[in-house]
């Protein structure tokens, strides 16, 4: 039965949902929108149940009376039919009704909406661009995913279980007082007015105080994740003292703002208390008084005494939940302000998949200084013809990075276009582009997850043979076999922690070259490749490349002048345009920059680019 009403909904459909909403209520709106069959059954079963709760104080008025009136020798005679009906509707009736409410409550929305914020938040993070996570703390915006799942299933939860039961219950109770005289329902409208207003300027006040504590809280987590994923460089430069001021100051911050809500909760429970006593004196001193006059049985009184008393205990805890509400209510908007940005880098409507043919590569008169009057590239112009190895080279901030992120579209550039077998990058899915172009990196960083998985990443649908064949051409398996982690994983099973820490940069680059064979993309850039491997393995590695990129369109950056030498093609960028242009023999023969700078290292002096501009 629990499963049935849990898979009422599925929280992790397939079909991709509109980006979140930025306003509080539309965001709400939207995330229902998947149990829109169920709310008014929901809804109609809480309405129910809070009568129902009312009139059984009602009744129990009522049975008072019958018994006063009655008598114990014939109680049972004359209204024994009634008692019995009412037993089936506190037996039977009761119960299939509040077990209904809570298995769509609980199973059916609790269940499942959690989990679906989460979800919807995390696919929509991660189509962002590249320079949004740029941007921003990564333990900030996780952060904000996994809390948002709570503060919408709670507030949803409440507004249905707490608040509607409550305010359903307060109508109920004034229909119960004007029954029995409708000068005791006068001084319980009157007193719903006050509390009315005094719960909304405390859950205002509260909504805006959670928001900044929510925010502290974000603040604070991003601080703290940012030093455990940078934990070697803190104890390289010894910064462990700065780390923990750093920190400090914002979990001072965050206790603050705590402090400053608790402060609004103490309040709160001086005033929930005063208020309750002012609702005893004014709906039960009536009630005696009118009973005094003979206006109302004893019954009645007893009724009016229960059902004041009840909502004497139950104002306290709707003033709690409309608490708990308002401060979900801040967090919730806190969440938006990242999760409901619209996607920097977004497909064109009707883009369709890359198709490659040949993989030639051609950009025309591509610029991009992110914003401002330099730097990025300058009106490039550059032909790369399918199957060409080109190798570029060039000072940090010649423009080299921005092409590669222009021509994987982590970013659009700001004038020109990048064309692939004559079709504008921009004007195909972000996926199939990516898809055609195999990437690796200076700086590789690894998922943490086994050897096995990280390699696959490039080719998930790829053999065990044809992953250990790849990671054989990358220098990779004798390492690999011999690897252990501390769960007692061995070889591909061994995971290899976050970004790959506990494997030296070499085997990091190597795992990342084997991941790229793998995938044997049409297209292939290489970003200082080999950087991180010593002279032995970097002219083994060298030689697996040459044969890797064999066919394929090659784009390879480098700063150490001999790894792109053999290329077919060299360009040499200074100051975001072509500065060079040609072989390896050509641009020596030319005796400009680049026969200087490979004059420079291969005469001993390797590596210092930046002194040769």
């Amino acid at each position: 039965m629990f499963r049935a009403f849990e898979n009422l909904v599925d929280p992790f459909a397939e079909n991709r949902p509109a980006p979140p909403r930025a306003s509080l209520k539309a965001y709400l709106a939207q995330q229902l929108a998947p149990y829109r069959k169920w709310l008014p059954l929901m809804f109609a079963t809480g309405v129910l149940t809070a009568l129902m709760e009312s009139g059984l104080i009602f009744y129990s008025g009522r049975v008072v009376d019958l018994m006063a009136g009655t008598g114990a020798s014939m109680f049972w005679q004359e209204h024994g039919t009634e008692m019995l009906l009412a037993l089936f509707c506190v037996l039977i009736l009761r119960p299939a009704l509040v077990g209904l409410n809570h298995l769509l409550l609980e199973q059916t929305l609790s269940s499942n909406l959690q989990e679906q914020v989460r979800w919807q938040a995390h696919r929509h993070l991660l189509g962002q661009s590249v320079g949004f996570f740029q941007t921003d703390f990564a333990g900030r915006l996780s952060n904000r995913v996994m809390q948002m799942g709570p503060a919408v299933q709670d507030s949803v939860h409440m507004l249905f279980e707490a608040v509607l039961f409550a305010v359903t219950y307060m109508i109920g109770a004034v229909v119960v007082l004007s029954q029995i005289d409708w000068r005791l329902a006068v001084p319980l409208v009157l007193w719903v007015g006050l509390y009315a207003v005094y719960v909304r300027h405390i859950a205002l006040n509260v909504a805006a105080t959670a928001e900044k504590w929510s925010d502290a809280r974000s603040n604070a987590t991003g601080r703290i994740v940012d030093a455990y994923g940078n934990i070697e460089t803190v104890k390289l430069f010894a910064q462990y003292g700065q780390e923990q001021s750093y920190a400090l100051s914002a979990l001072r911050r965050l206790r603050a703002r705590y402090q400053r809500f608790l402060r609004m909760m103490t309040k709160l429970a001086f005033g929930s208390i005063a208020i309750n006593g002012v609702l005893i004196l004014i709906v039960v001193a009536p009630a005696i008084w009118l009973w005094l006059r003979g206006s109302v049985s004893v019954g009645e009184v007893a009724a009016v005494s229960a059902l004041t008393i009840r909502l004497n205990g139950m104002s306290g805890w709707i003033l709690w939940v409309t608490i708990r509400l308002f401060e979900n209510m801040g967090v919730i908007r806190e969440g938006l302000r990242s999760l409901s940005e619209e996607h920097g880098i977004t497909d064109a409507p009707g883009a369709q998949a890359l198709e490659i043919s040949k993989a030639e590569v051609r950009i025309e008169g591509l610029t991009h200084h992110y914003g401002n009057k330099s730097g990025g590239v300058n009106g490039i112009d550059l032909h790369i013809p399918a199957g060409q190895r080109i190798g570029v080279a060039g000072p940090s901030g010649a423009g080299k990075s921005t092409l590669i992120n222009l021509l994987l579209r982590f970013r659009d550039p700001e004038g020109g276009r990048i064309l692939i077998d004559g079709q504008p990058i921009d004007l195909v899915t972000q996926d199939s582009l990516r898809s055609q172009i195999g990437v690796v990196t200076q700086n590789t960083s690894l998922i943490h997850r086994s050897v096995r998985a990280n390699i696959l990443y490039g080719n998930p649908g790829a053999t065990e043979e044809e992953m250990v064949a790849a990671a054989k051409r990358a220098e990779a398996h004798d390492f690999i076999m011999a690897l252990r982690d501390q769960n007692g994983r061995t070889g591909y099973d061994a995971h290899v922690g976050e970004r790959g820490v506990t494997l030296s940069g070499g085997q990091r680059q190597r795992i990342a070259i084997a991941r790229v064979v793998l995938k044997n993309a049409p297209v292939l850039i290489l970003d200082e490749a080999t950087s991180a491997l010593d002279s032995a393995v970097e002219e083994e590695i060298q030689k697996t490349l040459m044969d890797v990129m064999e066919g394929k369109t090659v784009i390879a950056i480098a700063h150490r002048l001999s790894t792109i030498s053999q290329m077919d093609r060299i360009v040499v960028l200074k100051n975001g345009e072509i500065a060079e242009d040609g072989t390896h023999r050509e641009l020596l023969a030319e005796q400009g920059v680049y026969a200087g700078l490979w004059h420079r290292q291969s005469g001993g002096a390797e590596g210092a680019l930046e002194r040769a501009w």
